[in-house]
């Protein structure tokens, strides 16, 4: 990934961390030390690995650690209070919010940058060209797992040969969206597939199966594109690929979704968290784009960094 040149936005005083000299150094720009936790989602991954690289030039002394547990597991982690920032796929639920009240964690969530769920098939599948919403709901229901096994059951001329499906596991945000999106309930589909919480395992799977279909994050698709092959998703209107255009323009519906980074309020309390998360939000846009995802408005970037301040402000 190319380097880039940032200059740091300049660090909040923030209160009841260090004394007041301390204080006045980190809003003078002094160099800070300490580590940043993060876990939480692979598709986010990306996004965060690229901001902490930029940030180790200019705070090299603080050490960022990325965790990919999944939406799910990084949250469990984050409303325990073992994490400073939660990667996710999708927003919080309601259950996760139960688990932060009860832990008196509370927390801001930012949107930094959208992204699309990619549908992919093996290159030496020649008889796939799109899927309609309603033939993924059937091939990914609950009530598919045992009845629809093979391809020409989804359309007579596709092969008499077994589909062998792959997919993010239960714990990825990813897999709630889809679920979601194309099933029409967070959580639900078949079994019998083969998840992981690693995109690379299912860029592999896929990869090494003609008769395979999985899906997840765009940004995989894009570092992995000479091995799957991407297929387009009837909307009802027209077949639409996932790209930077038809993701940031609402086309490649319904599969379009914002990502987020959820930062906790005891975290903001360190001034090496403030530097790191008003970074982040100062080069998510572009930092976003190099790794193949799509960049928020400017003008909800700049939203979000007055949200952000205040939260500093709320909880010093």
């Amino acid at each position: 990934m190319k380097k880039l040149v940032f200059i740091l936005t300049v660090a909040l005083v923030l209160g009841a961390c260090g004394n007041k000299k301390e204080k006045q150094e980190n809003a003078d720009g002094a160099k800070l030390s300490g580590t940043i936790s993060i876990d939480g989602s692979s598709t986010v991954f990306p996004v965060t690995e690229a901001v902490a690289e930029e940030f180790r030039a200019v705070q090299p002394d603080v050490k960022v650690t990325i965790g990919v547990s999944g939406t799910g597991g990084g949250f469990q982690k984050f409303s325990r209070g073992e994490t400073n920032l939660s990667n996710a796929s999708r927003p919080i639920k309601d259950k996760e919010i139960e688990a932060c009240n009860q832990n008196n964690i509370t927390y801001l969530e930012l949107e930094v940058a959208y992204d699309g769920l990619a549908v992919l098939v093996n290159p030496e599948n020649t008889w796939v060209d799109n899927f309609t919403v309603e033939e993924l709901k059937m091939i990914w229901e609950p009530a598919a797992q045992g009845k629809i096994m093979k391809w020409n059951q989804i359309r007579p001329e596709w092969p008499n040969e077994e589909i062998h499906l792959f997919g993010p596991g239960v714990a990825s945000g990813t897999y709630d969206y889809f679920t979601e999106a194309i099933v029409g309930k967070s959580g639900s589909s078949r079994g019998d597939f083969t998840a992981s919480e690693d995109d690379h395992v299912l860029v592999q799977g896929i990869a090494g199966d003609k008769y395979s279909l999985g899906f997840f994050g765009l940004a995989y698709y894009q570092e992995n594109k000479d091995k799957l092959t991407l297929i387009g998703v009837n909307n009802g209107e027209a077949v639409v690929k996932p790209t930077l255009e038809t993701v940031s323009n609402g086309t490649y519906s319904p599969l379009s979704r914002p990502l987020f980074v959820y930062v906790n309020s005891t975290s903001v309390k360190h001034p090496e968290v403030v530097e790191f998360v008003n970074f982040y939000i100062d080069n998510a846009g572009e930092l976003a784009e190099d790794v193949g995802y799509i960049p928020l408005p400017a003008e909800l970037y700049a939203k979000q960094k007055e949200s952000f301040k205040a939260f500093v402000e709320q909880n010093k």
